[in-house]
């Protein structure tokens, strides 16, 4: 994966439309062979941030490289780039095969060559069979696959998929995201992804830029985003997330990382506060609590449902708990403190 020169390099790239910042001076390098997510909230500039990349938006300043290669006066079709988009964009009248290959017939590929790549485009997407059918007789997880293959069968160095799984139901978008992790390790094309989904993001990514208000928040692997998130509105997006200030200190605590502890228990190295239980929500694998702490503010916390459902809610709701987490897991975080709808 490492190479001394990035595939995506962006330096002070700025988009502005009119009054409104899209993209706000931001610097980013993608490496080859990654799977690089770009997640953010709807209007955080991260579709911008990818069309300037493909071409389709010219950036009000700063600059874009393609390995190396500033592409800023470069038209859409002379990048070594393809993108996919969320409709698909399938020729309704065309075969699958025909659709893979449009681009290569475009490009005057000859025809032995065509039909080779465009075979080993749609086996690579575990569609070798379907070949001869029309998209309207493809399920969407098929459709998206095909689209997949049209883009790979021109051997881009990077390709860039902007929501592509968004109109898919959430069992079929679960199955997708292992397999176009799949394909991305088998064909070793540098994949930049654009999605608003945080799980989609921590399952799919080898590292991830949390995008808002037009600016990077964060660049970290699915690991170190979720576990050390470096400000309040990444440890709010990313997941569910503690946010509490004790003494000028603002840090944050992820729900599985609270225990309850007994009462008269030991806290051992815990750091410990009293609270009231006020809601109670089964989840199936685990039950969230959430707890009003006596200094002031709230925690949620799960526990595992390993012995079956719990008791009657009604009962622990208003009951008196102690709470503790260890030291290690109190993560300080900058920025603004989010609001009651951000950090829930």
């Amino acid at each position: 994966m490492a190479s001394d020169t990035p595939d995506i390099r962006l330096t002070g790239l700025t988009k502005v439309y009119g009054d409104v910042v899209a993209v706000a001076d931001i610097d980013l390098e993608v490496e080859r062979g990654e799977f690089f997510t770009m997640l953010g909230p709807s209007g955080s500039g991260k579709t911008t941030t990818l069309r300037m990349i493909a071409g389709f938006e010219d950036p009000t300043s700063g600059s874009i490289e393609l390995a190396g290669a500033d592409v800023g006066r470069t038209p859409p079709y002379d990048r070594a780039v393809n993108t996919v988009f969320q409709d698909y964009a399938l020729f309704p009248h065309m075969s699958v095969g025909e659709n893979v290959a449009y681009g290569m017939r475009v490009a005057r590929v000859g025809k032995r060559e065509r039909a080779r790549r465009r075979d080993e485009a749609l086996k690579m997407v575990r569609l070798a069979e379907y070949g001869d059918r029309k998209p309207a007789e493809l399920s969407g997880g098929q459709r998206q696959r095909v689209a997949l293959a049209r883009a790979i069968v021109n051997q881009p160095e990077v390709l860039l998929l902007d929501e592509p799984l968004g109109a898919l139901d959430l069992k079929l978008r679960e199955q997708m995201q292992v397999e176009l992790k799949a394909i991305q390790r088998d064909v070793g094309i540098t994949f930049v992804y654009v999605t608003h989904d945080q799980d989609e993001a921590l399952t799919m990514s080898d590292r991830i830029a949390v995008f808002n208000q037009g600016r990077i928040e964060q660049v970290s692997t699915p690991v170190e985003l979720y576990e050390r998130p470096a400000t309040a509105f990444v440890a709010g997006f990313v997941g569910v997330s503690n946010l509490l200030e004790r003494d000028g200190r603002r840090f944050t605590i992820r729900p599985e990382k609270v225990r309850r502890l007994e009462p008269g228990a030991p806290p051992g190295d815990l750091l410990t506060e009293s609270g009231t239980v006020s809601d109670i929500a089964y989840a199936g694998m685990v039950t969230r609590y959430r707890v009003e702490l006596e200094r002031g503010g709230h925690l949620q916390m799960v526990t595992q449902n390993v012995e079956g459902a719990p008791g009657d809610p009604e009962s622990e709701r208003g009951e008196e708990v102690l709470v503790g987490w260890r030291p290690e897991h109190a993560v300080a975080v900058s920025g603004k403190k989010l609001t009651e709808e951000e950090s829930e």
